[in-house]
């Protein structure tokens, strides 16, 4: 297994389908550690820890020297079980809240809405840890030979560290195809390795030893919102769970002891390979862990079994291949201008610059230097190389929490600590859970996105129960917060959070543009419809007839905002919201673009749809010039706070745009100005995307900046955002969501689009990166798109369809031009849009 000769040939992606004159990022030199996260030491905090993932198990790597500690998760380990999500009193509080809303009586409305609060969601908890335990000699090792990383091109962690003339190296990675966490220790000389490994938890379980090399760790989660105790009976009713650790050591060398039971002891082998492998008997949302039928240990030993003839490197093979498949479909190069080479601007690629083409992209970083080092200097440097590095994180983040047959990614992804972890690592539906998937689609990671579907298909079997319930209404629904059991009552707490019925609805977006991007009809037909038809029999059950001719939803909020009422008392709840109309919007214009598509014209519910479509509250401008966050031009106490709900229909959606709706552009402007930079990492990108949105190169840098600001995690309440060490995205703290929602916002800085329309560099900031490429980027209409530039002006465009014919416009500073895209074949286009060059795709499509 240590011995085996091998190479790995990289399998051609879709976007090296097409290279620019320009530049090909695959022949430019580029120092390969551009695409790692490093550090000079083991991690102190958890957020300096690095993060692998399967899509469904996840470690963080601490990179300890005589203590080693992988601290592991598992994305089924919930507390609780199934719940019931109806509240029978609510309809007569619904009537409460709603005759004092029409009344004006907003502050009491806000109290009132209270009575429609519930249970909370249960908590997502951890697996527990791996523990390493090397000898004394440890203490002493070389601190200047210590180096940690995270290489996103290969998705492997390795540490590296000299103890006297030996050097030791770790190697980690976590395999999506045969589902196992891999480790492999080795060390310069013969028989140098010897440490004990034992596993650990927090939560209840036992281990023990099996055989000469396993380790079994068998436990269970609270079957309530309570945390759990190491020495509880069981009997719990909760979901239980096993993991296996199976040791390999070479045949040469080396002796393994068993220790007290529970530990394994190597001493003097050449090299020592773990295998994790982890199973949960939960069986989905609505079955009882109690009933399930699910073995966990039985399913971990299946698990082992399946790679029992599989070397070291066969499984790092099989990783390879499967993670570079999705990780290699895009690729970022940016640079400052070649104009700075004779001045003093801080260019760290300067010696390269000689050449007017592809050179432009080498770089040659220290690598004493740590990624948290970078982050602190990027205040003053403004390396473009460490924006692709945090662009190319979250995609690598989205790969490794959520694949095909996993969970949704929750608040923190799979990644987790604690039993009680903030928020309860729950799936936040009012922009948290949606960010987590943004950039699945422009960033080309469509598959990544199955869970989400998944998901919204349990929210709408829970969600029909509650709104027949609760609203008296038909179809279905889902609140602010939800869980693994797919919870779709509201959450418990004040109304300003718990009261707000649109977060199903936000979610069904996500289906109609799945279909933008990806022209699935089949999709459309048998996934996406199904579901907009249910969120649309709720909406026009809960619209209801309002002032002025309009239809209003009551109660209504804008996620987690206060206003000041007429009485000049504070309150969260009135009527139709800028955020309720807006995502109402968006749905009612899916599902009839949708039934066009699937020939469901006449169908009772489009007829519907069609004729409460003219009859909302259009968006409407402040006294003050900005975007009206609710329906009357309330007082806004905070307008500083952290949510933008009201620019809903700038970014993520479609009823704000430059070209069609000026003057709200105008206001979304201001909004944003007024509503300022600061606020948490979710937030800061949010704006970003926001700004490029308006085609503000400008405001959407400033925002991509202000992100980078380097967390200290022993006094994260100092800060708004920024950034961990380990490029973690804080709020604080750690939410992974700002991380994906970097990347979407970069892509729709480079890149915009509606099924007819492609907008080139909309919101580039040509004076900070002059020059780059983007290969890859996906955009509606089923178009790939690449795109280079130089020294801030558009050099090269190549696009392409695999299925579909598409007439595309393209714009450019103000440009546009048709662009008839055939099936099957490569279009570039030069800096004026002129189609220069057609090339025939290859046979074989990668997506």
């Amino acid at each position: 297994m240590e011995d085996e000769e091998w190479v790995l040939v990289r399998r051609t992606t879709e976007k090296d389908w097409w290279s620019s004159s320009f530049m090909d990022d695959d022949d430019n030199g580029e120092d390969p550690r551009s695409l790692k996260i490093t550090f000079s030491g083991p991690a102190e905090h958890w957020t300096d820890a690095i993060p692998i993932g399967n899509g469904r198990l996840g470690a963080m790597i601490w990179g300890g020297v005589a203590l080693e500690t992988l601290q592991l998760n598992e994305d089924t380990l919930w507390t609780g079980t199934p719940g019931n999500y109806t509240n029978p009193l609510a309809p007569e509080a619904l009537s409460v809240v709603r005759k004092l809303v029409d009344n004006g009586q907003y502050a009491e409305a806000t109290t009132a809405a209270e009575k429609l609060s519930e249970k909370p969601s249960d908590v997502y908890q951890l697996l527990g840890d791996i523990k390493l335990e090397f000898d004394n000699s440890h203490l002493k090792y070389v601190e200047k030979s210590y180096h940690r990383e995270l290489d996103l091109d290969t998705a492997t962690t390795r540490v590296k560290y000299s103890v006297g003339d030996v050097e030791y190296t770790r190697e980690y990675f976590a395999s999506n195809p045969n589902q196992v966490i891999a480790t492999k220790i080795s060390g310069s000389k013969s028989g140098s390795v010897s440490f004990t490994v034992y596993l650990d938890s927090k939560m209840h379980h036992r281990s023990y030893v099996k055989g000469e090399n396993q380790i079994i760790m068998e436990g269970s989660c609270p079957d309530k919102r309570i945390p759990p105790r190491l020495n509880a009976n069981d009997n719990s009713k909760g979901i239980l769970f096993t993991t296996i650790l199976e040791l390999q050591i070479s045949k040469s060398t080396g002796v393994v002891h068993v220790l007290d039971g529970r530990k394994l002891k190597v001493e003097g082998s050449d090299w020592a390979i773990l295998l994790l492998v982890s199973s949960s008997s939960f069986d989905g949302p609505f079955t009882k862990p109690i009933d399930s039928k699910k073995d966990p240990t039985s399913d971990s030993l299946s698990a082992l079994k399946s790679i029992n003839n599989l070397s070291y490197t066969e499984l790092y093979a099989h990783h390879l291949d499967d993670y570079q498949s999705l990780f290699h479909r895009v690729s970022l190069q940016l640079s400052k201008s070649s104009k700075s080479v004779s001045g003093d601007g801080p260019l760290p690629m300067k010696k390269h610059m000689a050449n007017n083409n592809d050179l432009f992209f080498k770089r040659s970083k220290d690598d004493t230097v740590s990624t948290a080092e970078r982050v602190r200097s990027f205040k003053t440097d403004e390396d473009p190389s460490l924006v692709e590095l945090l662009f190319q994180y979250g995609r690598y983040l989205l790969i490794s929490c959520s694949r095909p047959g996993t969970q949704v990614a929750n608040l923190q992804g799979i990644w987790n600590k604690d039993i009680e972890p903030p928020w309860d690592g729950a799936q936040h539906l009012n922009i948290n859970l949606q960010m987590n998937y943004w950039p699945a689609l422009p960033c080309n990671l469509k598959e990544c996105q199955d869970p989400l579907f998944e998901y919204i298909s349990s929210l709408s079997i829970n969600g029909s129960k509650t709104a027949k319930v609760n609203y008296e209404a038909k179809g279905w629904v889902a609140h602010q917060v939800s869980d693994i059991w797919a919870k779709t009552s509201p959450d418990r707490g004040q109304a300003v959070w718990v009261l707000w019925p649109m977060g199903g609805a936000w979610l069904c977006t996500h289906l109609w543009e799945h279909y933008t991007y990806t022209m699935d009809k089949d999709f459309l037909k048998n996934k996406a419809y199904p579901l907009l038809e249910g969120c649309t029999l709720f909406l026009l059950d809960w619209l209801i007839e309002g002032r002025g001719g309009y239809l209003e939803t009551n109660p209504s909020t804008s996620p987690e905002h206060m206003f000041i009422g007429p009485d000049g008392k504070p309150a969260s709840v009135s009527y139709s919201s800028t955020m309720d109309m807006s995502i109402i919007k968006e749905v009612f214009s899916a599902i009839i673009s949708a039934a066009e598509i699937l020939g469901k014209n006449e169908d009772e519910i489009v007829q519907k749809a069609r004729k409460a479509q003219t009859r909302l509250l259009p968006t409407r401008i402040a006294r003050d010039g900005s975007i009206m966050e609710w329906a009357v031009d309330f007082e806004d106490p905070e307008i500083h706070h952290r949510h933008v709900s009201h620019l809903f229909g700038l970014f993520p959606g479609h009823t704000i745009t430059v070209e069609k709706t000026p003057d709200l552009c105008k206001a979304a402007d201001y909004t944003l100005y007024k509503r300022g930079e600061e606020g948490p990492g979710w937030s800061t990108t949010w704006k970003t995307a926001l700004w490029a949105r308006l085609h503000n190169s400008e405001h959407a840098y400033r925002m991509v900046k202000h992100l980078f600001d380097l967390v200290d995690p022993d006094h994260e309440s100092n800060y708004e955002g920024g950034l961990y060490g380990n490029l973690f995205t804080s709020h604080p703290p750690f939410q992974i969501d700002a991380n994906f929602g970097f990347s979407a916002a970069i892509a729709e800085m480079l890149v915009q689009s509606t099924v007819k329309d492609l907008y080139l560099l909309p919101a580039l900031p040509r004076d900070k990166w002059a020059n780059g490429c983007v290969k890859g980027l996906k955009a509606r209409g089923g178009v790939t798109v690449n795109v280079c530039w130089k020294e801030g002006d558009l050099h090269e465009v190549g696009l392409w369809s695999n299925e579909h014919n598409s007439i595309k416009r393209l714009h450019y500073r103000g440009s546009i031009v048709n662009a008839n895209l055939s099936p099957g074949r490569v279009y570039t286009f030069n800096r004026q849009l002129r189609c220069i060059k057609t090339n025939t795709l290859p046979s074989a499509t990668s997506y």
